[in-house]
C-alpha cells in the first residue's frame, strides 16, 4: 500500500452540476518534508461532507469550546491556517526527538484534525470549517505513514496513546481513525478511556483493504466505542466501508477535502474511507461534549444515534443508526438521560424556550469538489493485521432502544 502523499494526484475539476472529469489525471507537485507535504491546492468547491451534515446549525449553541480531542494518527501539523493556534503540544510515539506529535509526514493526522476541528478559512473562495472550530487538538503519533504495519509492539503502541491521551492529555474525546490487531491491553486501555470519561470514535475499517468481509475492527469493535461507518454524496453505504455488529453512525467517507501539513493547501482524496467518517463523527461529539459536559460517554453515543438519520429499519449493520445530525445531536429538545431541562454546559447559550432545530436540507446533490485518489494505498487508514471475534449487537450491550426523537 502506497503512502497518502506520495500518491495524491488531481484527477480533474468537476463542473458546478457534477458530471465527468475534464482533464487526464495531472500530478500534483508534493516536496517531501520531513514533517509533511507541502502542497498549496486550494479547495475548487464547498466540502460535500460540510453542505451535507451543516455543523454550523449547532454553532449558535456551541462549537466545541473547551473540548479537548486526541487524534492518534500519524500526527497533526499546526502549520496549516486552519490549525493554526489549535493543535496542543502532544506526543511521539514513533520518533520521540522529532517533537510533541506535531512532526506529521504523511498529511492523514493533520486532515483529520482539519475536519475535527478547523477553524473557518476560505481558499479558492470557498469555506473550509471543522465541525467543532472552537475545540483544541492534541496530537499522539503512533505511526508514520498509511502503510499496513505488522509491527508486533503497534496495539500496545496504540494502547499506551490512548492511556496518554487520557491521563496525560486531558482528552475529552479520542479519536481513532486506525485499525489494529486487538489485545488485552488495548482492550484496557479503551475500558480506561470510557471510565474517565472521555468519548472514543474508531473507525469501522475498510474491506478488501483491512480485512475479510465480515471480520470484527478493532478499536470500533469493543463495547462502548462509536464505530463509525462511510456514505457517499446520495447517502448510501460505500461498499468498502466495513458492515458489522458494532456499527453505530455514519458520515461522509468518500470525496475528502482537508488541510494540508505544510503549504496551506488542501489534500484531497475521491476514494475517502472511514478514517475521515470518523473525524466527522468525532467532531460531533466534541459538540456535545461541548454543550453536556456532564454526559457520560455512552449517554453522548446515545444521544448521536437517536439524533441521526435513520435507516428504514432504524439500525442496519452498514450504517448502524444512519448518518450524524450535528445540530439535533446538540439541540434537539429531548434532553438525554440524567440531565435535567434547560441544563445546559457552561457558557453555551440559554436553553430556556429554545426551539426544535430543523434537521439540515441535504444539498450534497451535484456539488462537486477537485478530485484526487490515492493509488494502490486503499480506502482507509490500515495500521495492523485484524483478528475478530463474535461481537454482540452494540445497542444490546447497552441494555437499551434507540428511538426516534
Amino acid at each position: 500500500m502506497s503512502g497518502f502523499v506520495s500518491a495524491l494526484m488531481v484527477v480533474g475539476l468537476l463542473g458546478a452540476t457534477g458530471g465527468a472529469p475534464v482533464g487526464a489525471p495531472t500530478p500534483v507537485e508534493v516536496r517531501a518534508q520531513p514533517c509533511g507535504p507541502v502542497v498549496t491546492q486550494p479547495l475548487v468547491e464547498a466540502p460535500w461532507g460540510l453542505t451535507r451534515l451543516r455543523p454550523d446549525l449547532a454553532w449558535p449553541l456551541t462549537e466545541g469550546a473547551g473540548v479537548t480531542v486526541a487524534v492518534i494518527d500519524s500526527g497533526v501539523s499546526p502549520a496549516s491556517p486552519s490549525l493554526s493556534g489549535k493543535v496542543a503540544p502532544g506526543i511521539d510515539y514513533v520518533d520521540p526527538t522529532a517533537g510533541p506529535g506535531q512532526c506529521d509526514e504523511n498529511g492523514h493526522g493533520t486532515l483529520i484534525a482539519g475536519i475535527i476541528a478547523g477553524r473557518e478559512t476560505v481558499s479558492g473562495g470557498f469555506r473550509f470549517y471543522g465541525v467543532a472550530p472552537e475545540a483544541t487538538i492534541v496530537p499522539v503519533r503512533v505511526l508514520r505513514d498509511q502503510q499496513r504495519s505488522f509491527e508486533s509492539d503497534l496495539s500496545d503502541r496504540i494502547a499506551n496513546a490512548i492511556r496518554w491521551a487520557v491521563d496525560v492529555g486531558r482528552a475529552d474525546v479520542i479519536n481513532l481513525s486506525l485499525t489494529t490487531e486487538p489485545n488485552a491491553d488495548l482492550a484496557a486501555a479503551v475500558r480506561h478511556a470510557i471510565d474517565q470519561h472521555v468519548v472514543v470514535v474508531a473507525a469501522a475499517g475498510n474491506e478488501g483493504t483491512s480485512q475479510q468481509p465480515g471480520q470484527q475492527t478493532y478499536p470500533a469493535a469493543y463495547p462502548g466505542v462509536i464505530g463509525v461507518a462511510g456514505v457517499d454524496m446520495q447517502d448510501r453505504h460505500v461498499s468498502s466501508s466495513t458492515s458489522g455488529d458494532y456499527v453505530d453512525v455514519a458520515a461522509p467517507g468518500v470525496r475528502i477535502a482537508g488541510p494540508s501539513p505544510q503549504g496551506g493547501g488542501f489534500l484531497f482524496s475521491a476514494d475517502g474511507g472511514t478514517s475521515f467518517a470518523t473525524a466527522y463523527v468525532s467532531g460531533v461529539a466534541a459538540l456535545v461534549r461541548a454543550y453536556y459536559p456532564d454526559l457520560t460517554p455512552d449517554q453522548v453515543t446515545q444521544r448521536i444515534e437517536q439524533t441521526a438519520e435513520h435507516p428504514a429499519q432504524q439500525w442496519n449493520s452498514d450504517v448502524g443508526y444512519g448518518v450524524v445530525d450535528p445540530a439535533r445531536a446538540v439541540g434537539s429538545l429531548a434532553e438525554p438521560a440524567g440531565v435535567a431541562p434547560g441544563q445546559a454546559g457552561a457558557g453555551s447559550s440559554p436553553r430556556a424556550g429554545m426551539a426544535p432545530v430543523a434537521a439540515p436540507v441535504q444539498t450534497g446533490q451535484g456539488l462537486t469538489i477537485a478530485a484526487a485518489w490515492i493509488a494502490g494505498a486503499g480506502v482507509v487508514v490500515v495500521f495492523g493485521v485484524l483478528v475478530g471475534s463474535s461481537v454482540a449487537r452494540r445497542g444490546r450491550k447497552r441494555n437499551w432502544r434507540v428511538n426516534r426523537l
